[in-house]
């Protein structure tokens, strides 16, 4: 069994709306990896994020201090902060104080943060593999956001993966909205507005771009053409693999981890995402494994293992990068290639035709630079109002982006109780 998209989730573990909901009435229930990232070398060590901040600064040896005065207040304060950054960037903040300890720091680009604060070469690249998450250039403004955001919710809530699948999450969600009375509708696609039934409030969990081809000349001119306008995010290519047994990783360490990050050094992840970003695929990719059989007994016959796996691409990249993936996991793990079984592949033309928001492997719904941050997809404090009454955008296009956590549709739902409903 393998996961069709998402695979690893610290943010829905997180996510305020996700722990308002009854969740595990409906099936849903989280699997802790003892070790939740690892991050591995050429020379057989790894640096690793434990769920414990303090382990995980002694493990970093030099760099203990920094990692601790970077890390403690986020861990410390991560149900007042995660309310704060999952919402518009512009709004009155609720916590202020909180969020100050957050600071100037999550504006400084990753490789100026890493340099500054790190001495070691394990804890700067441990930072940019989780910063790279956000598929931007590490010397990007804002990039460092990502890190810190993504490394303090390992911290506090762990990065687990979902038992029996992320199909489970879907399933409870749907369970339980059923039981309120909800209905679901499946294979119907939507061409235009007149399609949809008559109602008082409609939200598109669509990319913009798809918005706009729904909405086409209902939209006021200005505002179409600044969704036209709105940037994609690099790509994927992505690897389901049946193993005949499990990883050989050189290091231990990844052997009890559920997520793997392969890119070196800081300096080395720094260029393979710099390259994608002016759309040239690297030698040495940026790849992120999951190995959710490790942990998770009903992924793979016994004895037998699965593997999730991606590596960032240019947006809209045509070009099979298997090889460069498989050379990658090889390099931490030599003798991978002979555990292999199977292999299922999907890349960016494949992942737009199973699902039309991914156009060109884009996963974010466009581009997480500052600008697009702050106005996603507009300025606006409301970004999911549209200028068409009663039609809301909810999905990873509006604030707070990219990521299975449930908040794009809680604001825009709040928004039209608002708006439509006058409720608050």
């Amino acid at each position: 069994m393998h996961d069709v998209c998402s695979a690893i989730h610290p943010l829905a573990a997180g996510s305020p709306f996700f722990k308002s909901l009854p969740l595990e009435r409906f099936g849903l229930h989280w699997i802790q990896p003892e070790i939740p990232l690892a991050h591995p070398f050429d020379d057989g060590t790894a640096a690793c994020l434990y769920r414990d901040v303090d382990f995980t600064a002694d493990s970093l040896g030099q760099d203990k201090r920094n990692y601790c005065k970077l890390m403690k207040p986020l861990v410390r304060d991560w149900e007042k902060l995660s309310a704060e950054f999952l919402q518009p960037m512009l709004h009155l903040p609720r916590h202020p104080i909180a969020l100050a300890k957050f600071g100037m720091r999550v504006l400084c680009p990753t490789t100026l943060l890493a340099n500054l604060f790190f001495k070691s070469n394990p804890a700067r690249a441990l930072f940019a593999g989780v910063a790279a998450h956000s598929f931007l250039p590490l010397e990007s403004p804002l990039s460092s956001a990502f890190g810190f955001v993504l490394g303090s919710a390992g911290h506090a809530v762990g990065w687990p993966i979902p038992s029996r699948g992320s199909q489970t999450i879907s399933n409870a969600l749907a369970a339980y909205l059923q039981e309120l009375g909800g209905e679901i509708e499946t294979n119907c696609k939507i061409d235009n507005l007149e399609q949809l039934a008559e109602a008082r409030a409609v939200l598109f969990d669509t990319s913009v771009w798809n918005f706009v081809q729904i909405a086409g000349n209902q939209l006021p001119d200005p505002y179409r053409r600044r969704l036209q306008k709105f940037r994609h995010a690099p790509g994927i290519f992505k690897i389901d693999y049946a193993l005949s047994a499990a990883i050989p990783w050189r290091s231990d360490k990844c052997r009890r981890a559920g997520t793997i990050h392969l890119g070196g050094t800081l300096e080395e992840i720094a260029a393979a995402e710099r390259d994608i970003a002016h759309g040239k695929l690297p030698e040495r990719p940026f790849v992120l494994v999951a190995q959710q059989s490790l942990f998770d007994q009903t992924r793979g016959p016994h004895g037998q293992h699965t593997l999730w796996a991606y590596a960032h691409v240019p947006f809209d990249c045509n070009v099979d990068v298997s090889e460069k993936i498989e050379a990658q996991i090889e390099r931490f793990a030599p003798g991978f290639r002979d555990c292999i079984l199977a292999r299922h592949k999907t890349g960016t033309t494949e992942l737009e035709k199973s699902n039309p928001n991914l156009a060109g492997g884009d996963i974010s719904g466009g581009a997480a630079n500052l600008w697009q941050l702050i106005a996603r997809p507009v300025f606006s404090q409301t970004p999911y109002r549209t200028p068409l009454r009663g039609v809301y955008l909810c999905s990873s296009s509006t604030p707070p982006g990219g990521g299975v956590h449930g908040m794009c549709g809680y604001h825009a739902a709040r928004a039209a109780l608002r708006d439509i409903f006058a409720k608050r």
